[in-house]
């Protein structure tokens, strides 16, 4: 499938400062480490997902939607990306995160990658996730943490390159906004566990923390992943109980059955008969 590329209104109007380019860091050796995990948990965790219709919000030169299977994926930004980007079946959309151009309840999986930590609105951007999302579609949320070694790093360079410009949430926090919504969680995962360091030896040298945190402070990873389905409350027609009554009184024994037949003013014989 050709990428083809739609420019929405809400793009060409946009008034709001455009998130730090990710592509700069993401070459980096932490940004290499960072993605690779990231990467092989979303593979792991979306090839499972059924469905037609497959958005990626974020990051938007990785294709994240790579082991996913549904037969249609789209990638939403709000910055042009390079011709070479690695998505292969993908249709581009440049829109703002608040204003989704698609229908109500018409895709089945959204991923947000990173866009909560940049975004003015964070609670705007799950309420636009919830809408377009079908009943039972399932949204798959990637974050910073704050209570790691990558959040202290955060707060003593809040103003250097991405991701230390971005405003992180807590796992526990998003859970709680995706509760309020009517999302249902079903997993979360936490990863990247070594501390922020850009030399290749000293990032080699750390590894063993990966080993250790999963077990020992498994909450402390630096990045996670969390996995919510849209739960909508199903109606019940109400409708006259006509067939109850009558199995109930079918259930009841002759002689009680004409007494209640008398009660009522009917008898054995035709109405007309005397």
């Amino acid at each position: 499938m050709r990428a083809v590329t739609l420019v929405t209104p809400a793009a060409l109007n946009a008034e709001s400062t455009p998130p730090p380019d990710p592509r700069a860091w993401l070459q980096t050796p932490l940004g290499g480490y960072f993605a690779a995990w990231e990467q092989a948990r979303l593979d792991a965790m979306l090839a499972d997902i059924f469905g037609y219709n497959a958005l990626q919000i974020g990051l938007a030169d990785m294709d994240l939607l790579r082991a996913n299977r549904m037969p249609l994926h789209i990638c939403a930004a709000r910055a042009p990306w390079p011709d070479n980007s690695t998505h292969t079946r993908t249709a581009r959309v440049l829109t703002e995160e608040t204003a989704l151009p698609f229908a109500n309840a018409s895709l089945d999986l959204v991923v947000l990658a990173h866009v909560l930590e940049f975004s003015a609105s964070p609670h705007h951007v799950l309420r636009e996730v919830e809408r377009v999302l079908v009943p039972e579609g399932s949204v798959v949320i990637c974050g910073f943490n704050p209570y790691s070694l990558w959040g202290c790093r955060r707060r003593a360079h809040a103003h250097g390159q991405w991701p230390w410009r971005g405003q992180y949430f807590s796992a526990s926090r998003v859970r709680d906004w995706l509760l309020l919504l009517g999302f249902e969680m079903q997993s979360s995962q936490f990863g990247c566990y070594a501390p922020a360091v850009n030399r290749p030896e000293w990032l080699a040298r750390w590894k063993w923390l990966d080993r250790i945190g999963r077990r020992c402070w498994p909450v402390c990873g630096a990045a996670w992943i969390m996995h919510g389905i849209k739960r909508v409350a199903g109606a019940r027609l109400i409708q006259p109980s006509w067939r109850e009554k009558r199995a109930r009184a079918e259930n009841l024994s002759p002689v009680v059955r004409r007494l209640s037949d008398c009660g009522s003013g009917k008898t054995g014989k035709g109405a007309g008969e005397k």
